[in-house]
């Protein structure tokens, strides 16, 4: 089904396994079609507006790979902050 349709990550995933649940794999595989442009497989997203579903919201999997890149850059912001450089903190 990924060859119809771009999964980048394991939201996408589920998205897809729910929309199997809930459609036939012909039916996505021509909605995909519908939402094709240019030769790029369509997002999701565009192919549940087209079925005109709306998925459930699926919470982010944060790995630990994230988790500890939060905490170095919490780090690193404190050591700049001691050090008085001008530091604005980005959400």
């Amino acid at each position: 089904m990924e060859q119809w349709v771009r999964v980048q990550n394991e939201r996408d995933r589920l998205v897809l396994t729910w929309l199997r649940a809930q459609f036939n794999d012909a039916a996505i595989i021509l909605a995909a079609q519908r939402c094709v442009s240019r030769g790029a497989k369509p997002y999701l997203s565009t192919v549940c507006r087209s079925l005109r579903v709306t998925p459930p919201r699926y919470a982010v999997v944060r790995h630990a790979s994230a988790e500890i890149g939060e905490q170095h850059l919490a780090s690193i912001y404190q050591i700049l902050q001691r050090s008085g450089s001008p530091v604005r903190a980005v959400s």
